[in-house]
C-alpha cells in the first residue's frame, strides 16, 4: 500500500524531500518488540542511523530506549523518548562527560585508559559502567570501512590488552562487529567473545551485541538470534542488549526528486535534483546503489540512464537504473530505503538544500515534519 500511495502523491510533494512511511516503521517495530517479548532482551534505537525525534514516541511504545554516541545523541534520546539510554564513545571530552552522564545509565568506554580517568564519576553518580571489546573475529567481506575487527581498529579493548585485575565497577561488556549482516555472524562472533573474554563475562551483569542486525529484513534468521540471546543468558545470566539502527528503519522511507536535465555523453544521464553526496552519503560511502521505484537494472529494460546530481562533483553518481519508457524532463522518481544514514548523514556541500522531512501516515495522510532553507545553509558556516 505505501509505494502505491507514494506514486499517487510524488507529483504533489516539493523536491527533494524525504518521506518517512509510519506504516513500515511500525511493521519494524513489531518485529524487534516480538523478539524482547519472547526473550527478555532489550532492544535499544541506535540513533546514528535514524534520528528523526518526531517519530520517537512511537518508537518507545515498543523498543526499550535509545544508544547513542556522544553528548547530543545522548540529549536527544533523553529529552524525546525518555527510556533506557546508553552511550559508546571512542573517547569521552572532558568538558562533555558529566553532562553525558547525567543523560545515560550506562556508559560505555573503549579503553582503561577512560575507565580510569572516569569511573569514580559515573559510579558516584548511580550509572553503569560498560567496556567495548574487540573479539578480532571479522565477518565483513564487502566493507571494510565498517569494519571495527580489521588489522589495527581503534575500537574494542583486544584480548591482550584487557585487565581482569581492572574491572572494579564494570558490570557489563559491549561488541559491535556487524554491518547489514544475519544472525549466523553474531553467532559465529558470540563464539569468539566467548574463547577470549568468557572469564570476563561470568564477572558481568549484562552484555550488550552492539548493532548491525537485519532483524526486519526479510531473510534474517530471528530463530537463530533469539537462541544466541538465551545463550549469553542461561550460561552467564546476562541481561542482553542489543542496539539496531537499521532495522528500526529498514525499507521505511523514500526520497523523491525531480528530473532536471538529460544530457548525452557516451549514455544518457538523468539530472536530477537530489545528490548521492549530500542527501545520500552512503551510497558513495558504502558503496551501494539504492533502490529506485518503477526501475530495473542496467540494460534489463529498454531505457538506461545514469543518474546524477546538480553538484560539480564528478563522481555524484547515484547508479544506472533501465525503464520501460523513456524519461522526460519534470518526471518525479522515488528512491527507496532512504530513512536510514540519510537525514542523518547529509549536507549542503555546493549550497545544496536540505531536503524536507514529511511523515507518510498509516491513513495515507502526508504532514511535514521539518523543512530546512537558505539560513539552515548559511548558519552551519
Amino acid at each position: 500500500m505505501s509505494e502505491s500511495t507514494i506514486r499517487e502523491i510524488k507529483n504533489a510533494l516539493p523536491t527533494p524531500c524525504y518521506v518517512i512511511d509510519e506504516e513500515r516503521i511500525i511493521r519494524n517495530l513489531e518485529i524487534l518488540h516480538g523478539v524482547e517479548i519472547r526473550t527478555g532482551a532489550k532492544i535499544l534505537l541506535a540513533q546514528k542511523a535514524f534520528s528523526c525525534y518526531h517519530l520517537y514516541p512511537l518508537i518507545g511504545e515498543y523498543l526499550s530506549g535509545t544508544a547513542c554516541s556522544g553528548l547530543f545523541e545522548a540529549r536527544l534520546g533523553y529529552e524525546e523518548m525518555g527510556r533506557e539510554n546508553h552511550v559508546f564513545s571512542a573517547a569521552y571530552r572532558e568538558s562533555e562527560i558529566d553532562e553525558i552522564i547525567s543523560y545515560c545509565g550506562h556508559i560505555i568506554f573503549n579503553s582503561f585508559s577512560q575507565l580510569d580517568r572516569y569511573r569514580e564519576r559515573v559510579l558516584s553518580a548511580g550509572k553503569k559502567i560498560g567496556l567495548r571489546i574487540n573479539p578480532e573475529y571479522s565477518t565483513q567481506t564487502d566493507h571494510e570501512i565498517y569494519d571495527p575487527c580489521s588489522p589495527s581498529s581503534r575500537l574494542g579493548i583486544r584480548q591482550k590488552n584487557f585487565r581482569y585485575d581492572d574491572i572494579d565497577g564494570v558490570t557489563g561488556l559491549h561488541f559491535h562487529t556487524l554491518c547489514e549482516q544475519n544472525s549466523d555472524d553474531l553467532e559465529a562472533t558470540l563464539n569468539a567473545v566467548e574463547e577470549k573474554f568468557g572469564a570476563a563475562l561470568k564477572k558481568m551483569e549484562w552484555i550488550n551485541f552492539g548493532g548491525g542486525h537485519h532483524i526486519t529484513r526479510e531473510d534474517y534468521d530471528i530463530s537463530r538470534l533469539e537462541r544466541c540471546i538465551r545463550r549469553m543468558q542461561d550460561k552467564y545470566g546476562l541481561e542482553v542488549y542489543l542496539e539496531p539502527g537499521e532495522a528500526v528503519a529498514l525499507n521505511a522511507g523514500y526520497l523523491v526528486t525531480e528530473l532536471l536535465d538529460i544530457t548525452e555523453n557516451d549514455m544518457l544521464s538523468a539530472i536530477v535534483d537530489t545528490s548521492a553526496a549530500c542527501h545520500m552519503p552512503d551510497v558513495l560511502e558504502m558503496p551501494y546503489r539504492p533502490p529506485l521505484l518503477d526501475s530495473g537494472a542496467p540494460g534489463e529494460k529498454a531505457f538506461s540512464y545514469r543518474f546524477g546530481s546538480q553538484t560539480c562533483l564528478a563522481g555524484d553518481s547515484i547508479g544506472i537504473y533501465s525503464f520501460d519508457k523513456p524519461l522526460k524532463i519534470g518526471d518525479r522518481l522515488v528512491f527507496g530505503d532512504m530513512a536510514i544514514y540519510s537525514m542523518v548523514k547529509n549536507n549542503t556541500f555546493n549550497g545544496m538544500p536540505l531536503p524536507e522531512i514529511f511523515l507518510l501516515k498509516r491513513d495515507n495522510s502526508v504532514i511535514s515534519l521539518n523543512k530546512f532553507g537558505y539560513e539552515d545553509f548559511r548558519n552551519r558556516l
